[in-house]
Parts: structure tokens; C-alpha cells; sequence
């Protein structure tokens, strides 16, 4: 498992095992130990998912040993601020079980739809996380759906940037402007809904390249994405498709099918755009 190195020098494996929308106990206890037998080592969840307590039980049931296990977790909008994100963060961690999670991330920005304040929202929930890290419960801090203008406001305050960003990339999707600034500033992306919502797997270039491999689109999405230096959190359910997802690194994508896959036009994925919701508010 190839592993990426965040800039306080955590390393975390590029391949990650996410949790979204699994909420049965008996299914995560299955995902998580047939995760772990195929080599996951990065666990991704979120207080938003209402499944914090089903994933820190499987994990305990693995026999995998704490220290051997990547944690990640979110904190949902309602715990915006300096002092309520640091109680959410509290809050998970009793309902986990842990001491301390790996990865510690804002689910959203504020909206400009609903708050015009937005900025000093970001700034001091931000404020409150980068407590969190001062006071150890979290070995590195992010920010999930952040776009690269809410990045450069939180850069006018923040003490400690961003370790982590992650977002919505995908072949159709590749935000090629948040991965620029992100790696100007030393700052690590996470490719969450790597297969987008899976119309894209049906894409005619992305089933051509595959077929030139010998693998499923599945497979180039994700080694699409580890060829650009990302994080992946794929999820799924299914023993076959946790392997196959692990599957990547006996191929490389030739320079010319991987500028090819950059050029597939939107075809499938949740394109929340951050700016524009009001439902999660």
C-alpha cells in the first residue's frame, strides 16, 4: 500500500475505505473486516453518517490494533464555531471510543446562500479545530468541500493551514484549479466519490481505456487518481469490489490515456456545489 506523507509527516495509505450511507451494524462488521483482510488501513466516517458507533465496534472486533488503523472523522455544520466543533470532536470521540482521531475534517464551508458571514464562520470553526490539534485529540485537520476561494479566506487567518482537503473528484470532475492551489500550498486532496455516482463507470472512453488494461473503469478511476498524487476513499459493501478497488497498482495509465480520462466531460457525480446549497445549513 503506498502511502501519502501529509506535511507534519503523517503518513496515510492512498487508498482509504469509505463509510458513507452504510449504517447497518452487521453489514459494517463485514465491510470493515473484509476491508481490513484486503488491506485498508484508512477508515473514513463522519457524525453526519450516524454510523460512528457501528464503524468503532467492527474495528474493535477486527483485532486490528489502534495504532494500525487511520481514523477520520467530520464535523457536521451544526457545530460550527470555535467552541462547538471542539464539543463535537469530544462527542465522537466517546462515541468511538478513541482517544484521538488521525484525520479530523469540516464537513462543509458556510454557505454564502445562507449566512453572510460566512468567512468569520469558517474562521473561527477553523480557530477551534486547530485547538483541537494544539491539544493532541487530532493528529492532523481539514476540510471537506472547500472550493479554492474558501481556502484563500481561511488563509487570512488561519495559523495552522489545512492539512487535508477533500473533495468530489472524479473522472468528469478532476477540479484541476483546487488541486493547483492545494499543492502550491502544501496542502494534501482526498478524492472522495472517486467512481462518482456511477453513471461515469459507463463512460465509452473510460470502457475503452480499461479494456486496453485488462481492468475494470472502476480500476483506471482509481489509479487515474492515484497517478495524480491524491487520496482515494472509494465505498462499497461488496468482499469483490473492496479488493478490486485495491487492485491498482500493477498497472500505469500511459501520459496519453491519462490526459484522455482528464478530458471526459461531466457525466456523473453529486456536484453539490458549496456555494449554493441551503439544505444542509
Amino acid at each position: 500500500m503506498m502511502k501519502i506523507t501529509l506535511r507534519n509527516g503523517i503518513d496515510v495509505p492512498q487508498i482509504g475505505l469509505g463509510t458513507w450511507q452504510i449504517t447497518d451494524r452487521s453489514v459494517m462488521r463485514e465491510v470493515i473486516a473484509d476491508g481490513f483482510s484486503a488491506g485498508y488501513r484508512l477508515i473514513d466516517t463522519a457524525a453526519a453518517y450516524s454510523n460512528e458507533i457501528a464503524v468503532a465496534r467492527a474495528i474493535r472486533e477486527s483485532n486490528i490494533p489502534r495504532g494500525e488503523v487511520l481514523l477520520s472523522d467530520k464535523a457536521w455544520n451544526t457545530c460550527r464555531g470555535y467552541a462547538m466543533v471542539q464539543e463535537a470532536c469530544r462527542n465522537s470521540l466517546k462515541k468511538m471510543k478513541t482517544d484521538y482521531f488521525d484525520i479530523y475534517l469540516i464537513h462543509w464551508p458556510a454557505s454564502p446562500k445562507l449566512y453572510p458571514d460566512w468567512e468569520e464562520i469558517n474562521a473561527e470553526t477553523w480557530r477551534g479545530m486547530e485547538q483541537l490539534y494544539r491539544d493532541g485529540l487530532v493528529r492532523a485537520i481539514g476540510v471537506c468541500n472547500f472550493k479554492k476561494h474558501h481556502l484563500e479566506k481561511l488563509k487570512k487567518t488561519a495559523e495552522i493551514l489545512p492539512f487535508i482537503v477533500q473533495s468530489e473528484i472524479h473522472p468528469g470532475m478532476d477540479q484541476c484549479e483546487l488541486l493547483e492551489y492545494c499543492n502550491d500550498n502544501g496542502i494534501r486532496v482526498e478524492a472522495a466519490s472517486p467512481l462518482g455516482n456511477g453513471q461515469i463507470l459507463k463512460n465509452e472512453t473510460l470502457g475503452r481505456i480499461a479494456d486496453g488494461y485488462g481492468r475494470s473503469s472502476a480500476q483506471v478511476c482509481i489509479r487515474w487518481a492515484l497517478q495524480k498524487g491524491l487520496i482515494v476513499i472509494p465505498k462499497t459493501v461488496k468482499k469483490e469490489r473492496l479488493q478490486e478497488n485495491m487492485d491498482v497498482y500493477g498497472f500505469t495509465l500511459l501520459s496519453g490515456d491519462m490526459e484522455a480520462i482528464d478530458a471526459i466531460p461531466y457525466c456523473g457525480g453529486l456536484a453539490i456545489d458549496p456555494d449554493e446549497v441551503t439544505e444542509f445549513g
